[in-house]
């Protein structure tokens, strides 16, 4: 094992040498010691090891950030090898692989045992140097986003669902408190909420969360189909049976089944339910032979079942049974302190999912999206932030890009007034859009009709996003 040299430095930013770590290990002197000789700017402390024992001992206690290994280190254990088990430690380590040997089947080994990148002897230092940078900036990255969704996590976040707000807390505790128990659970709360989401988590909380998860839309699924659906059939049970086939409540066996919009069943089908709920069993259509039902139930439903029961449409012993545990989700107006957190998660989402440069949003789009009306609730806000990261080419996604719709709901819903400035830009935009549109887009004559040159028309189009 070879000494550490220590190079020490000011500030301690991750990206820059600053407390970054690295690891040489080479099993010929003269490239170590040259190497940390030439990296030595590069990094605020630097070991070097001869051997893969060496390396992975200095390793465990280092913390580095970046390693330089050579595939061939004259020992049992290859560099493709120490690869493996260095990331099986510390799965965020950057490694590059660097070899005498550089044939692209080397490369590809490298690469799939996780190297960042992979350089062939005689080494250029100014090329080291350059990928040092890279690996630097790359674990940067890594770091912003591994943070980003520490943060997300501690600000309240569970199996994917975003809250920090009093409301949110509770469900969270909720779904905490009832995930490892059998009870069965009813969901309630606006479209859009996020109620397939909680079930999901209350299996992946749960015991069964090594089975299956089975989730069933009763209001999109036709009453001539249901029962065979939940409860499968029989080869020969009807016309076009030519097999077996398991219904739900089979396929959720050991995990979870979810029923969606429960609420929407016939009478009929709420008598079935009822009957599986009571008996723990069922039989298939056209089957003789009883199944035993053993999954969890979660249910959900958009609307009010106490109305839906005083009107007879739904059966208060069905309900019972379902409602062991309730659990009310909030629309988004009742946690709009929440927005901004769930507005940032999914920039960073989107612009990760279409390769897109992170944007940010101005704060004054931030008010508009903070006292927006939201009838489709967070379902409606990702899909809007999902449609700016795709459709807008800017780094900053300005509050006169938005739908008007959004825009006219802040005027009536924001504790405080839009300013004038803010009044005089959305008018203007409005009135050039609809001119365009007037117009068929023909800038000469919009030009024209609104009094202006062509060349004043074409700079606000371009500022308000009008092409």
């Amino acid at each position: 094992m070879d000494s550490q040299l220590t190079i020490p430095l000011e500030t301690s930013k991750i990206g820059s040498p600053e407390n970054y770590r690295l690891l040489i290990v080479d099993d010929e002197p003269n490239i170590r010691a040259g190497l940390a000789k030439g990296l030595s700017n590069d990094a605020q402390l630097i070991d070097t090891a001869s051997t893969a024992e060496a390396a992975l001992a200095l390793f465990v206690d280092g913390g580095h950030h970046l390693v330089i290994a050579d595939v061939r280190l004259g020992c049992d254990i290859d560099g493709i090898e120490l690869i493996k088990q260095m990331l099986a430690i510390r799965p965020q380590t950057t490694v590059i692989v660097i070899t005498a040997h550089g044939t692209v089947e080397t490369a590809v080994e490298a690469m799939r045992a996780g190297a960042f990148d992979f350089i062939a002897k005689p080494l250029d230092l100014n090329l080291v140097r350059q990928q040092v940078r890279r690996a630097r900036e790359h674990y940067r990255l890594c770091s912003e986003n591994h943070q980003l969704k520490s943060r997300l996590a501690d600000a309240g976040e569970i199996s994917n669902i975003i809250g920090n707000c009093a409301a949110m807390q509770e469900v969270f505790h909720q779904v905490r408190q009832v995930a490892s128990t059998e009870a069965t659970v009813l969901i309630q709360g606006e479209s859009g909420t996020g109620k397939e989401l909680i079930a999901r988590a209350l299996h992946d909380l749960s015991d069964r969360s090594g089975g299956p998860f089975v989730a069933i839309n009763l209001g999109a699924m036709p009453e001539s189909l249901l029962e065979s659906e939940l409860f499968g059939h029989e080869k020969g049970a009807f016309s076009g049976a030519s097999r077996r086939k398991p219904g739900c409540f089979e396929q959720a066996l050991g995990g979870t089944l979810f029923l969606d919009e429960v609420t929407e069943m016939s009478p009929k089908s709420q008598v079935d339910l009822l009957r599986v709920l009571e008996s723990r069993q069922f039989l298939r259509v056209g089957g003789e032979d009883i199944v035993h039902c053993d999954s969890r139930i979660v249910s959900a439903t958009n609307k009010s079942v106490q109305d839906l029961i005083d009107d007879g449409s739904f059966r208060d012993d069905l309900f019972y049974r379902l409602n062991v545990i309730p659990i009310l989700v909030p629309s988004l107006r009742q946690r709009r302190e929440d927005i901004p957190l769930l507005v940032e998660h999914f920039l960073h989402h989107f612009c990760q999912r279409h390769q897109r440069p992170m944007k940010h949003i101005h704060p004054l789009a931030m008010q508009v999206l903070s006292a927006a009306a939201w009838p489709g609730n967070v379902r409606q806000l990702r899909n809007l932030i999902e449609r700016m990261v795709v459709t807008h080419t800017g780094e900053v996604l300005h509050d006169y890009e938005l739908p008007s719709e959004l825009r006219a709901s802040r005027a009536i819903l924001s504790d405080s007034p839009c300013t004038l400035a803010e009044a005089v830009e959305g008018c203007e935009r409005e009135t050039i859009s609809a001119a365009l549109a007037a117009n068929d887009f023909h800038r000469d004559r919009t030009a024209k009709k609104l009094g202006i040159s062509v060349r004043t028309l074409h700079y606000k189009m371009g500022r308000y996003g009008l092409h």
